[in-house]
Parts: structure tokens; C-alpha cells; sequence
């Protein structure tokens, strides 16, 4: 695996592999949770559904976690990779002129972006692993919902999710690209942009009015 990785291309491509697979998951996750604008009842039961089927919890979230350390992990390499390159091969890196403030800034919006997941780990997964494994409470299906509202109650909480998920689009509208040219889909390159500009925008969008939502409704 490390002899693999050592190649300049085949990081990219596991780099893209591990984003696309968290694309996917973002999808899923907005779908179960943009449920609570409308239905408390669906919410819950989709909830409970997730968090206690066995392939859920014990195969896709040790993926999931092991797919966004991988992530951030590559994603450093690939940063401190390409900076040695450009001190060997330029004289003077004009990066304005190479590329756009998105693709040059994307390894300090991850930061902030990893900051922020660290916060709903916090926030979401703790908890949910006390309640199960540490306290062992009794199920019940009906709790989520309230979870959620009550996170949501905090203004400065709030705000940090806003400004994260902004910065998550910023991070998409490069990503979203970056990650199919990396596998070799470049014919679709034009399709790829626009369906990565309706996605960087439309899933933190979605995420936002989630947040809002529940702040203004508690």
C-alpha cells in the first residue's frame, strides 16, 4: 500500500476515491436529516434505523471514519508534496495567475472543515457512542429528534455550523472537479462542473437551512 501511494498519481487517485466516497456520504446524511424540517416522526425513524442497524454501525461508520482521516491525511500530503515541487521548479510560484484562490486555499478550508467535523463528532457521535456503549440506556426510537433540536439552540453553535458549511461549498467547487479529473473523466468535463456547482451549493445550502431551521424553532 505505501510503495502504491509513493506514486504522484496514484495519490491523486486515492485522494479522489476517498472524496467522492464522502461526496456520496454528505448526500446521505443531508437526505435523513432535511427529514426534520417536515416530519419528526420520518426523522426519528431513520434515525433509529441508522443508528442501530448492524452493517450501518459496525461496517459503514468504521469506513466512514477511516474515509475522512484518509481524506485529510492525503490531502496534507498531496499540500506539502506539491509545495516541494514548486520550490524545485520555479524560481517564483505565482499562484494567482496558475490557479484559482479555491484550488490554491483548499487545504485551509479542509482545516477548518476538519475542525468542524471534529465539533459534530462532539456534538452527535460522543454522545450517541455514551448513550449506547458506556451508559447503556434503554432505546428509544423517539429521542433524536429532540437531540437535534437541542443542539441547535446555542446562537455561537449555530454560527460555527453556518460558517463551516459556507466553507465547505468553497471547498466542493474545486473538490467536486478535482476529484473526477482525477479518475479520468475529463470528456464529462463540462457536465462534471455544472453538477459540481449544483452540489457544492445546493448540499451546505440544505445543510444550513437545517441548522437555522431548528435554531428559529426550538
Amino acid at each position: 500500500m505505501s510503495g502504491f501511494l509513493s506514486s504522484s498519481i496514484a495519490r491523486k487517485v486515492a485522494m479522489a476515491l476517498s472524496a467522492l466516497f464522502l461526496i456520496i456520504f454528505l448526500l446521505i446524511h443531508l437526505t435523513v436529516n432535511i427529514t426534520s424540517l417536515f416530519s419528526e416522526n420520518v426523522f426519528n425513524e431513520l434515525s433509529h434505523f441508522m443508528g442501530t442497524n448492524f452493517l450501518v454501525q459496525f461496517l459503514m461508520q468504521p469506513i466512514l471514519i477511516f474515509g475522512v482521516v484518509f481524506h485529510f491525511v492525503m490531502g496534507f500530503v498531496l499540500e506539502l508534496k506539491n509545495k516541494q515541487a514548486r520550490s524545485v521548479k520555479y524560481v517564483k510560484y505565482n499562484g494567482a495567475a496558475n490557479a484559482t484562490w479555491m484550488s490554491r486555499n483548499m487545504i485551509y478550508s479542509g482545516l477548518v472543515i476538519l475542525a468542524f467535523i471534529t465539533l459534530h463528532f462532539i456534538d452527535f457521535w460522543f454522545p450517541e457512542m455514551n448513550y449506547k456503549y458506556i451508559e447503556v440506556l434503554p432505546e428509544d426510537p423517539t429521542r433524536y429528534f429532540e437531540e437535534l433540536q437541542h443542539k441547535f439552540t446555542n446562537p455561537l453553535r449555530v454560527g460555527a455550523y453556518v460558517i463551516a458549511f459556507v466553507l465547505l461549498a468553497l471547498h466542493l467547487l474545486h473538490g467536486f472537479q478535482s476529484a473526477f479529473q482525477s479518475i479520468g473523466l475529463n470528456k464529462y468535463t463540462n457536465c462534471v462542473k455544472s453538477l459540481g456547482k449544483i452540489y457544492a451549493v445546493a448540499i451546505p445550502a440544505g445543510f444550513i437551512i437545517i441548522a437555522l431551521f431548528h435554531y428559529f424553532n426550538h
